[in-house]
């Protein structure tokens, strides 16, 4: 009813002070209690402090505790607790020190993390993961064909056949050569001492040093010897066997101590040692450093 109302207003007029003691309508949407002191309207407007509780509709701003808001209001709170929410728009935090999901957070256009250290256990599913600085990980899986500086296994041959993949450790033994070519694309190992053997008769025979680093050779009759290829620093035996009767001498490629050729012997099953290291290649000609051993038969 509206206060204007005449038998109304007899009625109420003696509570009109500081607590009405009935109901006051001020105009058709506006109730005050009388005795409670709550007030009754469809709509708020404005600012109001302290408690508010179940606003149907308030444009305003809101500072202290409010239940049931809707409408647009600015509200000032500081604590927010409930079992749901949704949010539109940008939700901003300036001062949360961690957030803690028991269930699952969903980034929907990326997630940032400026500083520290991020902590991921279980499995991370994402299209696309940018990392600036190290990852760390006791293990990864999955397809690592794009990675770059990433070695994850090597091919195994031997004299060019195919031995085996995916070695990811290789061990040199003491006394092995490796070269490598192609920017280390490929490695190539000598091991240990490559032997060639011959038989020679009346004739020149031509030791190749790049083929082995061990010559063995049966001679009969008269035989000399000379070599071709070989790098400075390298190291070679020639072992001298006789079958009957033979007489071996050097080239000029082989230097003796005193600039004399060794006499071998040349009685059948003899055998004579000849020891020597390449000291010069190429166009100065080649100079071998020998020394000879003769007769273990």
């Amino acid at each position: 009813m509206a206060i204007t109302r005449a038998t109304n207003l007899a009625a109420v007029g003696s509570g009109l002070g500081d607590n009405p003691a009935q109901p006051v309508e001020v105009g058709t949407n506006v109730t005050i209690g009388g005795g409670s002191g709550i007030v009754t309207a469809t709509q708020f407007g404005g600012n109001i402090t302290g408690t508010a509780a179940t606003f149907t509709t308030f444009n305003g701003n809101v500072i202290g505790n409010a239940t049931g808001l809707t409408g647009t209001p600015d509200i000032t709170i500081r604590n927010v607790t409930g079992v749901a929410a949704t949010f539109t728009g940008v939700l901003t935090y300036d001062d949360v020190t961690n957030i803690d999901s028991v269930g699952l957070i969903t980034a929907r256009n990326g997630l940032q993390v400026l500083a520290g250290i991020t902590t991921l256990n279980g499995q991370v599913n994402a299209g696309n993961l940018n990392v600036t600085g190290v990852v760390t990980a006791t293990s990864f899986s999955g397809d690592g064909s794009n990675l770059s500086n990433v070695i994850s296994g090597i091919d195994i041959e031997s004299g060019g056949s195919f031995l085996g993949a995916g070695v990811t450790s290789v061990n040199f033994d003491s006394g092995a050569t490796v070269t490598s070519s192609g920017a280390g694309a490929t490695i190539t190992i000598a091991a240990g001492i490559n032997t060639t053997a011959g038989f020679s008769t009346d004739t020149n025979r031509i030791l190749d040093l790049d083929s082995a680093q061990d010559h063995k050779h049966t001679v009969t009759g008269f035989v000399t010897f000379t070599c071709s290829g070989g790098s400075e620093g390298e190291s070679h035996t020639l072992r001298v066997i006789n079958s009957g009767i033979a007489t071996v001498g050097f080239s000029t490629f082989f230097l003796f101590p005193s600039g004399a050729a060794p006499a071998l012997p040349t009685t059948d099953g003899a055998i004579s040692l000849i020891s020597f290291t390449v000291n010069r290649v190429g166009t100065g000609g080649t100079q071998l450093l020998s020394g000879a051993s003769v007769n273990f038969s």
